[in-house]
């Protein structure tokens, strides 16, 4: 017997209206919004490939119209060269060609009106020059740049360079292109020698294998030479890879991918892999450290991906600090982090060590420790390599040495003391300037002694009351700047050192408050930093001194101008160089006392990075590391290398780094 269907329930029937409804069309309303959402997308989809399209087009454009200009029938005839440029007359001390005119001089209006000007000579091509040559104004000076390098270098990512991150053309710009803008000269070769008296500098250049001396006059010299690493007497370095150039970084790169290549090999025994694949830093500071940081990522993101899984299970990274943290010169918060970054990542610190000696196959550091008794005892150990990056301190450059040594009162022992106006002390006022690594703003104080108690020991007694010691702190935040910080508590420091306390420093107590104040006086760090703000500082007085002599000779006319703007101090040693020496203002009075604004310090370790701005610090991972890579992007020398390297930043992200050895 069949049931009959009941009908269906309240709740029944309301669902299948819903089921029923929703298989419906859509309302005319709806119709309407979906078409509109269409007819919009479509819109911007079209605006989007037109806009592509012109762009293409207007790029395409661009560059015919470009090769159209360039490869034009451009060509020169009967360009105008001085003799005296083609033979250069022959004088100085040892009687060498004295390059008074450069081989262009006198190829265009513009350049024989630059001829006239003050010869301005700037040795070196680093952070320092460049800021110099970047705040001159054309027409100024003369301008010679003297560097064994064809190119400058952004120095801050050559660890970056050194695993293939970035390519370095895009760390380097020519710097001819950099001088152009002051239709300046470049001479590639070294200073070796300096003739004070004829000012003259004495340059080692290179021509078919052969190296020739020649002299090069200048009004006024800068020195910019850099510094090299300190060996801190250490045998063995020459096993050592350094990081201060474009070829360190290429010599590192080749030397990385041959362990790799090397340690793939089935030949290869364990224990050679595993020396193989031991990299040794020494140094943690920053260089070290992104040094390291750049080499884990390397072998994370791209030995992981094409080499054998073997060779990133048994790399080791070794840093060796001889502090007892690394980054010491940062913030205590950014040691920790990224002490605590490294030890996550499995890189081995070696912290409170000192290298004793590096062979070909192992690195030599040793321990203090106390042990069970309290004793100090030196531990010995031992790291196998195939690789070792030396990072610890700077020293002379020979040029930087041979200058000092000329000098009198040229105590410092890593660089050439310069004056709070960067003038190079020992050196006729005005004439030689020193920036950058090669240059240490002096911070003694006992040097001024005798000029101090000359100048406020008003009563000839011998004795320096309360009065006199203020005026002599007055006399001292003038002659040195840097001790401004020191002497705030002005009668607190008089009554410290006033041991008999009889109300006055008797010439040996304030010897003692001059020397301990001096020490506390820390020196400025040796940092592309520090050498950009004092290059960019020269050149803003440089031209300072320049408009200003100039506007000194157009108020007078005739032989009376030449009186007012020269002196007569004939050179006869150098008859191509101008036998009056220009007369410029005083330094003093064109522009204040360098002074050096710390804008923080920032380092990368790996997918993070950190920044030290003082009294603040910042510490963090992915948008720590883009904020890192924006602000050295930023500080490019040119839109051409921030264009490089947004590239091949782009092609790292992409495709990884170049693995091929060049």
């Amino acid at each position: 017997m069949l049931a009959l269907r009941r009908p269906p329930g309240p709740q029944i029937a309301r669902h299948l209206r819903v089921r029923y409804n929703s298989t419906q069309a859509p309302s005319p309303s709806r119709i309407r919004s979906l078409l509109s959402a269409s007819k919009t997308s479509a819109k911007y989809a079209g605006y989007l490939c037109l806009s592509s399209v012109v762009g293409l087009v207007t790029l395409g454009v661009g560059i015919l119209a470009h090769d159209a200009l360039t490869y034009s029938d451009r060509h020169v005839d009967r360009v105008p060269v001085s003799p005296l440029a083609l033979s250069p007359q022959k004088g100085g001390p040892k009687n060498l060609p004295v390059a008074g005119v450069q081989i262009d001089d006198e190829e265009d209006e513009e350049m024989r009106t630059l001829l006239t000007r003050p010869k301005l000579v700037i040795v070196g091509g680093g952070w320092g020059a460049i800021g110099v040559l970047k705040t001159l104004h054309p027409g100024d000076y003369h301008v010679t740049v003297v560097s064994a390098d064809t190119f400058t270098t952004f120095t801050p990512l050559l660890p970056s360079a050194a695993v293939g991150t970035v390519s370095v053309r895009s760390l380097i710009e020519p710097i001819r292109k950099v001088i152009a803008r002051l239709r300046g000269h470049f001479i590639a070769g070294k200073a070796v020698d300096l003739v004070l008296s004829d000012r003259l500098v004495e340059v080692q250049v290179d021509h078919n294998g052969k190296t020739q001396n020649i002299y090069l006059p200048y009004d006024k010299l800068i020195i910019a030479v850099g510094s090299t690493s300190s060996t801190h007497g250490v045998p063995g370095l020459e096993n050592c890879f350094q990081l201060k150039t474009v070829s360190d970084a290429q010599a590192i790169r080749r030397r990385v991918l041959d362990n790799f290549e090397a340690a793939s090999l089935p030949t290869t025994p364990p224990e050679e892999r595993k020396r193989l694949l031991s990299f040794v830093i020494c140094g943690g500071g920053p260089t070290g450290v992104e040094t390291a940081a750049e080499i884990f990522d390397f072998c994370q993101e791209d030995i992981m991906n094409y080499f054998p899984k073997i060779c990133r299970e048994e790399v080791s990274i070794h840093v060796i600090q001889s502090r007892e943290h690394i980054l010491n010169t940062y913030s205590e918060e950014i040691s920790k982090f990224a002490e605590a970054k490294f030890a996550r990542d499995k890189v081995n610190l070696i912290t409170s060590a000192r290298v004793a000696a590096v062979t070909p196959e192992h690195v030599l550091y040793t321990i203090k420790k106390m042990d069970d008794s309290g004793k100090l005892v030196t531990e010995q150990h031992t790291v196998p390599h195939n690789f070792v990056l030396w990072s610890t301190g700077i020293a002379m450059n020979p040029f930087t040495s041979r200058v000092a040594s000329l000098l009198p009162n040229q105590a410092h022992k890593k660089a050439i003391e310069t004056d709070a106006h960067l003038r190079v002390l020992g050196t006729p006022a005005g004439e030689v300037y020193a920036i950058g690594d090669c240059a240490n703003i002096e911070t003694s104080l006992v040097g001024h002694f005798l000029e101090l108690v000359e100048a406020c020991d008003k009563d000839k007694n011998g004795k320096i009351d309360f009065g006199e010691w203020e005026s002599m702190v007055k006399f001292i935040k003038k002659r040195v700047p840097m001790a401004e910080d020191h002497l705030v508590q002005v009668r607190e420091l008089f009554q410290m050192y006033d041991t008999d306390s009889d109300e006055n420093l008797s010439l040996n107590e304030l010897v003692k408050l001059l020397e301990e104040v001096g020490n506390r006086i820390t020196s400025l760090p040796a940092t592309a930093q520090v050498a950009s703000q004092q290059g960019k500082y020269l050149g803003n007085k440089l031209h300072k001194l320049a408009r200003k002599a100039s506007s000194s000779a157009s108020q007078v006319s005739g032989k009376d101008a030449a009186v007012s703007t020269t002196s007569q101090v004939p050179t006869p040693s150098h008859p191509t160089h101008q036998t009056l020496k220009p007369i410029f203002p005083d330094d003093e009075s064109v522009s204040q006392h360098f002074k050096y604004f710390h804008l923080g310090s920032l380092a990368y370790i790996g997918n993070a990075a950190v920044f030290d701005f003082g009294k603040y610090s910042l510490m963090g991972g992915v948008a720590a590391m883009y904020a890192w890579r924006s602000i050295y992007w930023n500080e490019q020398v040119s839109a051409r290398t921030r264009a490089l390297l947004m590239i091949d930043w782009i092609i790292r992200g992409i495709w990884g780094r170049d693995l091929s050895k060049l």
